[in-house]
């Protein structure tokens, strides 16, 4: 283990700037076939793989992994400098592999920020673990999120047992730093260097940050880009995501129900596109018509969402509609409905239907 990196333990450093299933990380490796969608207002970077001061260029993958709720995608975002992945105070919001692209002129890194790992009581449990063990296989790192606010639990045990035969270079990163006393932030240093020991893994670095705060965000991109082996750019310059459109806009409206329902029930909806057109066929660059379908599992689920009056809906499509028309570069009309598909999280067709497809 390289130790506490002094830099960031001192809480300076500045902010650096697929649906489920496979990453296809090693694909994008062998044929530079990225399908990107620059997004708008994302800042352009000069970039060739040319050497930098006679050092290679570097490119790589680095998975983030964790426990559900423990910074993931706050750090993901921090990083990239633009909200990719979405962020709730509710567990289990990611249930895709979501990469963040970060482009230097002398690195280009791809983070993949994967759904929380956890001890699955559902198939679609145990299909969103499946998406964070097919990351782990594929990636140059990967980077253990560990919150500095709460001791290490059988929930991170589970996950770093997993990874003690991981063939890359494994990152503590201890998220969170600036919501507790730099003693007890030092005393979580301590004991997540300790899991070296117990749990017999070996960290290449521990790295304190603060996503929110920006401290340590910038000298952990200079450490994984440093990780990364000799290559050439994989995406192009100012991308900040391959994320698919569809996806991207059903995690907003997901995010706009989750941050609004109650405690019970954001475990039980799901989102899904239906379609996007244009709202007048003679005037194709102008609004679109944007069909999203939210799916809960009971009928009674459906009132929740719904609302007195349908006015929990309405709320759902105000807050989703100006993130979802700054996605898409065009004024949009979000028309938000609500299915229901009994046991979804249970049914093989049903995780298809919406996804959630088995490893191939």
């Amino acid at each position: 283990m390289s130790g506490v990196d002094p830099d960031v333990a001192e809480g300076e450093g500045s902010l650096a700037g697929s649906p489920t299933g496979r990453t296809d990380v090693a694909e994008t490796r062998a044929t530079g076939d990225t399908g990107t969608t620059r997004r708008e207002g994302t800042p352009a970077v000069s970039v060739t793989a040319a050497t930098v001061a006679g050092a290679p260029h570097r490119s790589g993958f680095v998975a983030v992994v964790g426990r559900p709720n423990v910074g993931k995608s706050t750090l993901l975002n921090a990083i990239v400098g633009e909200p990719v992945s979405t962020t709730s105070a509710k567990p289990q919001t990611t249930r895709r592999a979501i990469r963040g692209i970060v482009t230097r002129p002398d690195s280009q890194l791809v983070l993949v920020d994967t759904p929380g790992v956890h001890r699955p009581r559902t198939l679609l449990g145990e299909r969103l673990n499946e998406v964070v063990y097919r990351t782990w296989s594929d990636v140059d790192a990967v980077a253990v999120c560990l919150p500095a606010d709460e001791a290490v639990g059988a929930g991170d045990e589970f996950i770093l047992q997993r990874l003690r035969d991981a063939a890359c270079p494994l990152v503590a990163v201890v998220t969170k730093a600036d919501a507790v006393t730099k003693q007890a932030l030092a005393a979580k240093l301590l004991a997540v260097a300790a899991l070296e020991e117990s749990l017999q893994l070996g960290w290449a670095h521990i790295v304190p940050v603060s996503a929110r705060a920006g401290t340590g965000v910038g000298t952990l991109v200079d450490l994984l880009c440093s990780m990364l082996p000799a290559g050439p750019v994989l995406y192009p310059e100012g991308e900040a995501t391959d994320d698919d459109t569809d996806a991207a806009i059903a995690d907003i409206v997901r995010q706009a129900a989750l941050e609004r329902l109650q405690d019970e029930l954001p475990h039980s909806v799901a989102a899904l596109v239906d379609e996007i057109v244009p709202r007048d066929e003679s005037d194709p660059e102008g609004q679109l018509e944007v069909r999203v379908a939210l799916y809960v599992e009971r009928d009674s689920q459906k009132g929740i969402v719904i609302g007195r009056g349908g006015s929990m809906l309405r709320q759902i499509g105000s807050a989703a509609r100006p993130r979802v028309a700054r996605l898409l570069g065009r004024p949009v009309h979000l028309a938000v409905h609500v299915r229901v598909a009994k046991e979804w999280q249970r049914d093989p067709a049903q995780l298809r239907k919406l996804g959630f497809d088995s490893p191939r």
